[in-house]
């Protein structure tokens, strides 16, 4: 696995939870289990997704798994602080998991895929422990679905530098136009994958400042150092860069992405 492109500060955390909370129906409003099913959570952060899971399905049993151990602690305050008493937490690797094969009756995987050096792989060991018949759901962005409107020239050249260094980290941010293939070169079956776009202009303020401001514009932030060290800007260029992308959460602005949500079964 990657080191994580985005980093493990507070900040960072904090960009996931609203993240979370800003696409939660977009994203989640769907994905819900049956009681006494029991459910992976494959790279679960700081659970900003987990709480959402575990409410949607609050009588499954949902084991999440990270390979963090800083990102596991934060993911327990997360759901204590909910008062959530469905989930339990495992440090461990996903290329490496200690669970009997068909030891679960779902899989859940959210905005993991793109931080990982072999997808496939992990898909592949994922299906492992899944049980005959069950499912596996995969939500994933796509940096290349993005536009935006004003289009700075600088803003664009940042953007393309937070693909870029995810790239040089061995990450793939253009995974969600992927996930089809790798979900049936994985071995499943009944695979379906469905864009969820997320377009925001000034008459959605709760997505402007949910979406732009506290969820893309931090992140293309979070890559600066990494940019700079790999000589893909310049101090001057960046600031810009991020200038522009601020004008695009003004009146007059557009954001559009598209993420990718996958269901496959063994």
């Amino acid at each position: 696995m990657t080191d994580y492109v985005h980093g493990y500060s507070e900040r960072e955390s904090s960009r996931l939870e609203d993240q979370a909370g800003t696409l939660e129906e977009l994203l989640h409003h769907d994905t819900v289990y049956p009681a006494g099913a029991k459910v992976l959570e494959a790279g679960c952060g700081v659970g900003a997704q987990t709480v959402i899971l575990a409410k949607n399905s609050p009588e499954s049993e949902i084991i999440s798994i990270d390979i963090s151990g800083e990102s596991i602690g934060k993911a327990k305050d997360a759901v204590e602080k909910e008062g959530i008493g469905n989930v339990s937490f495992r440090q461990t690797d996903i290329y490496s998991l200690p669970f009997e094969e068909e030891s679960f009756d779902h899989i859940f995987v959210c905005f993991v895929l793109e931080h990982l050096r072999e997808p496939e792989k992990a898909l592949k060991n994922l299906k492992k422990v899944l049980k005959p018949g069950g499912t596996i759901t995969v939500v994933e962005g796509d940096h290349g679905s993005c536009y935006f409107h004003p289009e700075g020239k600088n803003a664009l050249e940042a953007w393309n530098c937070l693909i870029k260094v995810q790239a040089h980290m061995k990450g793939d941010s253009l995974i969600g136009r992927k996930l089809y293939p790798l979900l049936r070169e994985a071995g499943f079956e009944d695979v379906i994958v469905e864009p969820r776009m997320v377009y925001v202009d000034s008459s959605k303020p709760e997505l402007v400042d949910g979406f732009i401001r506290k969820t893309i514009i931090p992140m293309v932030e979070g890559v600066k150092e990494e940019a700079h060290e790999l000589g893909m800007t310049d101090e001057k260029a960046w600031e810009k860069g991020i200038e522009e992308l601020h004008e695009t959460a003004e009146i007059g602005g557009t954001f559009c992405y598209t993420f990718f949500k996958g269901r496959g079964k063994k």
